[in-house]
């Protein structure tokens, strides 16, 4: 066996036993649906869901589904808790309401970006190995699982106090973090419809605040949403906070920035505009441009 293939599957194992670990923290205290602690099922349709649309991806060697059905899993997540657990709060419709509209809003958006560019160059060398592309779609099936493990707590979870500072300060955070996502994407998305601007990095608009704004944005709405979840938590359940923590590190040091910059550099990187640019402009957390007219437009991905 290949020695990409024996990682890939190593990578597998390891995700799987994360991905357990994880399960039986949630579950502690929480909603049953019989003998199944309710919080170990939703773990187990977040890995199904991604395990079964791998077969078809692979089979017809495409990309195109799995940001989509990345948003398709958090939405059966969070209606699977809503539909099977007990009491329904106010919390827990405040939790399912700022998932699922952060999951219907990009969803589709990246849906409709794949299928406007034909294709996503992160998984050009990846889609052709077997072992590999199912470690990918197994990650996506952590990755729901540990970003929403902190509200799925809190929906599966007995205890129901009122709203709170902590409710209104997440709930606050989430609308920035959001707020922030939407507006760079729309950014993005007007400064390549130019035909001007084909094939250039943007250095406009929230964009010359940071490299990644839409991933600052997408860091703060999820902190938001732990913090909204955090006071219906309860011993071991205390772990799935490390729900904003995942996503900063997986935007930050997997799959996300480490892959767009590595891209930039090797299409724009010895140009002097984009010198400047990665010089002056911070690669996450926004701050002030320190001088207007960068030349030329755009960066990123």
């Amino acid at each position: 066996m290949p020695k990409r293939a024996v990682r890939s599957l190593v990578e597998i194992l390891i995700i799987l036993t994360v991905g357990a670990g994880i399960a039986w923290a949630g579950s502690q205290g929480g909603s049953r649906v019989g003998e199944i602690p309710l919080f170990a099922l939703c773990a187990g349709i977040a890995f199904g869901i991604n395990g079964l649309a791998f077969i078809p991806a692979y089979r017809y060697q495409t990309e195109r589904y799995f940001d989509l059905m990345g948003s398709i899993t958090y939405i059966t997540l969070i209606s699977t808790a809503l539909a099977l657990g007990e009491e329904i709060g106010a919390r827990d419709i405040l939790l399912a309401s700022m998932i699922a509209i952060w999951a219907f809003r990009l969803g589709p958006f990246l849906f409709a970006r794949i299928t406007r560019d034909g294709s996503d160059g992160r998984f050009d060398k990846i889609k052709i190995y077997p072992a590999f592309f199912a470690m990918v779609w197994t990650l996506q099936g952590l990755w729901t699982l540990l970003t929403a493990a902190c509200a799925l707590a809190a929906l599966t979870s007995p205890s129901a106090p009122p709203l709170g500072a902590f409710a209104f300060a997440g709930l606050g955070l989430w609308i920035l973090g959001l707020g922030i996502e939407v507006a760079a994407d729309k950014q993005k998305q007007a400064f390549r419809a130019r035909p001007e601007n084909q094939g250039r990095y943007i250095t406009s608009g929230l964009w010359a605040w940071s490299r990644h704004p839409n991933y600052f944005g997408e860091i703060t709405l999820w902190v938001g949403v732990a913090l909204v979840a955090l006071p219906a938590l309860s011993g071991w359940q205390f772990l799935t906070l490390i729900s904003p923590i995942f996503v900063y590190v997986l935007l930050t040091r997997i799959s996300g920035v480490p892959l767009l910059e590595a891209r930039a550099q090797r299409r724009w990187g010895e140009e002097e505009g984009f010198q400047q640019y990665t010089r002056q402009t911070p690669t996450l957390f926004p701050r002030p441009p320190r001088k207007a007219g960068i030349t030329p437009p755009e960066s990123g991905a």
